[in-house]
């Protein structure tokens, strides 16, 4: 290895100002040499030209302390159009003590910048109001596990897992705003996604369609009382709504149909009543109960926990044609509690109702269960301080017993 020196420049050497003088105290191998600021002024870069601010973003974005960085990658990554501003800011970086610059001796050319080392990148990066490079692994490590307070919410959570922090985090903030909308009472509401996006972000296109798809794929949305648009009640009848402008003959269309929540509320009389009104949970369910109800029935979606504008709808509904209901939900915890929630608009309005697929013995028979979860064993015991219906109770010991919970969807297909 070649004998090391100590550099000392005087100064205005090669055109350098005396306030650059290189550092007595640094000792660099032979044929190399390290310049930087005796006594620097304190820098303002808020007073620098925006183009110098522009090129030093880009240069310590991701800029290392103690790294040097070769000028003519610097350069490069200025982009021709600002190397007049990139040489300049060169000039000045060194001037105000901000870096230190690594020159290597040419034989023709004399003493030629090779590399530059920023003496602390961070700081440029606060003065130029940019993160630090690691700082969303930072806060997404910090964050990553505190529990939202929702079990679905916490599994949505849980899928975040592989996602770059940056993405994690956004996505973390939406799974938050639906805690809060639901702590706020939003969930029984009648509500679109940019009522939501403006609830979580207070813009209502703030929310990407990625985020959209990401939400729709891992959270029941609909729980929340959040619809893509204005929400609609589905019903397969035979009933006829009256209202002030006309009547509309449900007979007369195949299927089911869906109607918003105002055209429910502007209906007057019914004609041609149910016997019986029929309540399902799960969507696929619904349609293959609506395709094989008698004539004589009702079938209403029911979207989970029944959200206030679907409450509201079907209590005008069953104000103009009372009759009673029987109730499929999932044979799980949650489908008990919203067998329960949805048959007390029953009993408010005087009638009977009753759990209709989701007895014990439909768990049993069920060819695919899923183990309880603590929450799952949370929510039976609370249920079972209740008054349930004989059916209900008699499912809730069931699962318990049997550690395992169900889902209705396949009841329909036996």
């Amino acid at each position: 290895m070649e004998a090391k020196e100590l550099t000392w420049l005087p100064p205005d050497t090669h055109g350098i100002s005396a306030a650059w003088l290189t550092d007595p105290t640094r000792s660099t191998l032979r044929g190399k040499r390290l310049r930087c600021a005796f006594n620097s002024p304190a820098a303002a870069l808020d007073t620098w030209p925006a183009s110098w601010r522009e090129v030093l973003a880009l240069w310590v974005r991701r800029a290392e302390t103690g790294k040097h960085y070769r000028c003519a990658t610097l350069l490069a990554r200025a982009s021709a159009a600002r190397a007049n501003a990139a040489l300049q800011l060169f000039e000045r970086l060194l001037a105000d003590g901000l870096a230190e610059v690594e020159e290597r001796r040419d034989p023709q050319r004399g003493w030629q910048a090779h590399s530059l080392r920023f003496l602390d990148p961070a700081a440029l990066r606060a003065a130029l109001g940019q993160p630090e490079p690691d700082a969303d692994q930072l806060r997404w490590t910090e964050l990553r596990n505190t529990p939202l307070g929702l079990e679905e919410l916490d599994a949505a959570r849980s899928t975040l897992d592989e996602s770059p922090p940056g993405i994690a985090l956004a996505r973390l903030e939406l799974l938050v705003a639906l805690q809060n909308w639901h702590d706020a009472g939003h969930r029984s509401g009648q509500a679109t996604r940019r009522d939501f996006a403006f609830f979580a972000r207070t813009e209502t296109k703030k929310i990407t369609d990625a985020e959209w798809r990401w939400l729709t794929d891992n959270v029941d949305l609909a729980a929340f009382g959040i619809a893509a648009h204005a929400p609609l009640l589905l019903i397969a009848a035979n009933l006829s709504l009256e209202s002030a402008t006309g009547t509309l003959a449900l007979a007369a269309l195949p299927g089911f149909v869906g109607l918003p929540p105002q055209a429910v509320q502007a209906i007057t009389a019914i004609g041609n009543p149910p016997s019986c009104w029929r309540l399902v949970e799960n969507r696929s369910a619904f349609e293959k109960a609506a395709a094989a109800r008698p004539p004589d029935e009702a079938v209403l979606w029911l979207p989970g926990y029944p959200p206030g504008w679907w409450r509201d709808a079907v209590a005008h509904l069953l104000r103009l044609a009372p009759a009673p209901a029987a109730i499929a939900c999932d044979p799980d915890p949650n489908g008990i509690a919203i067998a329960v929630q949805a048959g007390a608009l029953w009993e408010k309005a005087g009638q009977k109702w009753a759990p209709w697929r989701m007895d014990a013995t439909d768990l049993n028979r069920l060819s695919h269960r899923r183990p309880l979860t603590e929450r799952d064993r949370g929510l039976l015991e609370q249920l079972q301080q209740q008054a349930l219906p004989s059916t209900l109770a008699e499912l809730a010991a069931a699962m318990l017993d049997m550690g395992e919970k169900g889902e209705q969807e396949s009841l329909f297909w036996q």
